[in-house]
């Protein structure tokens, strides 16, 4: 607890007036110390985040906490369910994709994959928020908007207001475990007079954000610097325009009352004028009459004091106005205890209101709007609308020409929108700066200039382990907003299974994998590419890989994977196609079944591939053979949380680099959910961070792999780990624990087998059966490659010899290798023993 003598926020600590003022001597240093490590935007968003979901939470302790410095108006729960809106992740991510165009704006990437320049929105540095008094949430919000463009904000709040401010903004700090935030947040409540705290806060700002009328800002603007920016959010004014159909309908001006009465016309978009499309005095008098029968219904005002300067307002204005009727001009209508009043004036001209429900109608002919409104741009807000379709739309022109910035209907005009501009610019941007930096080509590979300086580092994901099961389970309570796609696993892992994304989602993660093609040496600029992945089913194979090429700008022949392996490689040579993405399995076909075609022809120079792993023969054969120079995955991945890991021009065989801006990765045992020995092999378990419509933390995805030490030679800082296989490729037979991957092993050091090959487990009367079936064309004799792994493989010879196994060796037709049907994937386990219909083998 504090007293209420420190009621200043620095840095983590409630501090006292005397130390506040020897912190602010010091506050230039303070800043470059802060500002020396990069503020990650995902610490902003889980701090809200958790914020946000306590001040929902009626017992929680934040509240409990916040409650002594509420404002004493009431309405607690309001407050919180405002402050909890703005602070949802979901609200923010949206307004990060609208003003600063994705929710990493701090990292730089390459808006054109085809040049080595990248760009960001970096923190201006220092911004100084002064926020107005009577206005709980202004001043909170405002600092957290500097949060999230990464800046250091010191605020300074009435010194008549309660410490609400600083205690949302020290509990905000409290869910950062990083203590990142600490160092951005610095909150001062003292009066303005106090002229010399106040040039001390702005004289090392880089922007100073004021809230206020032209006198505050002017106070304010003595003291900022030449070269700082100055963010005026001033009052402004707002205005409600009705076309001849739209006031005479009587819902239309039930909700012009209803704009009028909600938050006393306290709210900059509330309407203090009410325009009507008529020069006819009489129309003006009637609306003005049905307008205040609507006002007299509505509910009353809760009970509030005006201050003296707002009465004087009020009278001066309804009194000059009823000496104006004695001149033609106005006519005003009052309730009798004033609560309300409605005051015509034939005069056109833009009228502030003294607000408390009071509200000017005048006539404006649409003719006349621009000569009336301009003039008065600077202070133009809302203009809240009632017509035709196409009134609206002629409308919405006109007055936004004039000055206006936003247009709603009439009945919503004090509504808003997750990322909505406010007064016409978008405040991340008046708190960032758009920067570049141009690499030379030595940095082709490097999609993302930030990991080559530092790693990207989230908090340690808690609670329980998810497998496909629970994920399904999780998928049934997705709101509906958020699953506007629907993808279907190919299968390959067992009965398919449904992902859902939403529309930012999606997008997000085929920026993400783009960047990792070009990490692998993919060359938008010069690459030809056929996009031979497996299309139709709900599998998104086919589409994702669409969508990246199209991110990257690539050439793109969209053929997809068909059983007509002629017609594909026929097309392959007429459009001069050197670059092949695809499964491993259906390339391999196509290569092989084509081969005189496509080794006369000579131009595939890369092969990407991404669901299956090419084994170091095939990788041999398909560089001796058919001249391919660059063999690289596409991207690791699954369905339902997407692109996971990719593979540098360093990287082979089953090597990935983490997408560590999109997700965390942890390796825990394969039994128990305790981290592994560092290098020992585990699962690999993902936590996503990048997602909206779905939270998937701790997700087992059934593969195995170990972690890779040290930074790699490409200079990313990016983490490495090996994939080792699946859990589902140890099968359990004939009481042993048999892995493919050793099979595989074998056949390629023992036999030199460079085809595919499956397994194949069978019961039969007396024991179980495994078959290996390999290609054909590429195998050894069955009987020799038969002798070749039980010498080399002791635990299946025991089996044999124990006579609890069969195990033979089959060469078959590629075709006649079972295939997953939507994804074509071949799974290296086939297990028929408890199903008529072929299974993969799953943990």
């Amino acid at each position: 607890m504090t007293d209420t003598i420190n009621h200043h926020y620095w840095q983590g600590a409630f501090i006292g007036d005397d130390e506040a003022a020897d912190r602010l001597a010091a506050l230039p240093a303070a800043v470059e110390a802060a500002l020396a490590e990069p503020l990650d935007t995902e610490t902003v968003l889980a701090a809200c985040d958790a914020l946000a979901q306590a001040l929902r939470d009626p017992g929680h302790p934040v509240r409990d906490r916040l409650a002594p410095h509420l404002p004493a108006d009431g309405g607690a729960e309001e407050l919180y369910a405002e402050l909890a809106a703005f602070l949802d992740r979901g609200a923010l991510t949206r307004k990060l994709r609208r003003e600063l165009g994705g929710t990493s704006p701090q990292r730089l990437n390459r808006p054109d994959a085809k040049e080595t320049v990248y760009e960001a929105w970096a923190p201006v540095g220092l911004v100084a928020h002064i926020a107005p008094g009577n206005a709980a949430t202004v001043a909170p919000l405002s600092l957290i908007e500097g949060l999230l463009a990464g800046n250091v904000n010191v605020l300074k709040t009435s010194s008549a207001d309660t410490l609400l401010a600083s205690h949302l903004l020290a509990e905000l700090v409290g869910q950062d475990p990083t203590g990142a935030l600490a160092e951005r947040v610095i909150v001062l409540r003292f009066p303005s007079s106090r002229q010399d705290w106040l040039r001390l806060m702005c004289a090392p700002a880089d922007a100073v954000a004021v809230w206020g009328g032209e006198s505050a800002v002017a106070g304010v603007a003595a003291h900022v610097p030449a070269g700082c920016r100055l963010v005026e959010w001033g009052h402004k004014i707002s205005f409600a325009y009705l076309t001849r159909d739209a006031w005479a309908d009587e819902a239309t001006l039930n909700a012009l009352a209803e704009d009028v009465c909600l938050f006393e016309q306290q709210a900059c978009s509330s309407p203090q004028v009410v325009y009507l499309d008529t020069e006819d005095t009489g129309e003006l008098h009637a609306f003005c009459d049905r307008l205040a029968a609507a006002l007299a219904a509505r509910p009353a005002p809760a009970a509030h004091e005006l201050d003296p300067a707002e009465y004087a307002e009020l009278t001066t204005t309804e009194h000059l106005a009823r000496l104006e009727e004695h001149l033609g001009f106005t006519r005003v209508l009052a309730a009798p205890d004033r609560t309300w009043r409605v005051m015509a004036d034939t005069r056109p001209a833009l009228t502030a209101s003294p607000l408390h429900r009071t509200v000017w109608v005048k006539p404006l002919p649409r003719k006349h709007l621009m000569a009336t409104l301009r003039p008065m741009r600077r202070y133009l807000q809302t203009a809240g609308l009632a017509g035709s379709r196409t009134d609206i739309a002629e409308l919405s022109t006109l007055v936004l020409a004039a000055g206006a910035t936003r247009v709603t209907p009439v009945g919503a005009m004090t509504a808003g929108y997750s990322g909505e501009p406010h007064d016409g610019v978008y405040a991340l941007q008046r708190y960032s700066r758009r920067v570049a930096v141009q690499a030379d080509e030595r940095f082709a590979t490097t999609a993302c200039l930030d990991d080559l300086a530092r790693p990207v580092a989230f908090p340690r994901p808690t609670g329980p382990l998810l497998d496909k099961a629970a994920v399904q389970d999780l998928n049934r309570g997705v709101e509906l907003g958020d699953a506007e796609l629907y993808f279907r696993s190919g299968g390959s892992t067992g009965t398919p299974a449904l992902s859902l994304f939403t529309y930012e989602d999606y997008d997000t993660q085929m920026r993400a994998a783009s960047r990792g093609l070009l990490a692998a040496g993919y060359d938008p600029a010069r690459d030809r590419t056929a996009n031979l992945f497996y299309c139709g089913g709900m599998y998104g194979g086919f589409i994702s890989f669409f969508s990246i090429l199209e991110r990257l700008g690539g050439v793109q022949m969209p053929m997809a994977a068909g059983p007509d392996h002629r017609a594909t490689a026929e097309m392959i040579v007429a459009y001069e196609v050197d670059t092949l993405f695809g499964m491993p399995s259906y390339l391999w076909q196509l290569l092989h079944e084509e081969a005189e075609l496509l080794r006369s022809y000579g131009g595939i120079r890369k092969i990407y591939y991404g669901g299956e792993h090419f084994t170091d023969e095939q990788r041999r054969i398909l560089t001796e053979t058919f001249g391919i120079e660059v063999v690289h995955s596409i991207t690791y991945g699954s369905t339902d949380l997407g692109p996971l890991g990719y593979q540098c021009t360093r990287s082979t065989g089953g090597v990935h680099h983490l997408h560590a801006d999109l997700h965390t990765l942890e390796i825990v045992e394969v039994d128990a959910d305790r981290p592994v020995a560092p290098g020992e092999t585990g699962r690999l378990v993902f936590t996503t961070r990048a997602r909206r419509g779905q939270h998937l933390d701790r997700y087992v995805i059934g593969d195995l792999g170990r972690a890779l030490p040290g930074r790699c030679p490409c200079g990313s800082h990016a983490p490495r780990f090996e994939l080792l296989g699946r859990l589902g490729e140890v099968m359990r037979v004939a009481t042993y624990f048999l892995n493919y991957r050793r099979f595989a092993a074998i056949a390629q050091e023992q036999l030199r087998y460079s085809g595919e090959m499956q397994a194949l487990l069978t019961s039969g009367p007396a024991r179980e059966g495994l078959t290996l079936r390999m290609e054909r064309s590429h195998a050894p004799d069955p009987d020799t490659a038969r002798d070749a792994f039980l010498a080399a493989y002791p635990e299946v010879r025991s089996a044999v010899e124990e006579n609890l196994l069969d195990f033979t060796v089959e060469a078959v037709d590629g075709a006649a290798l079972y295939r997953t049907p939507t994804s074509g994937k071949l799974p290296a386990v086939v297990d028929r023993r408890h199903a008529e219909r072929p299974a993969d083998q799953h943990a």
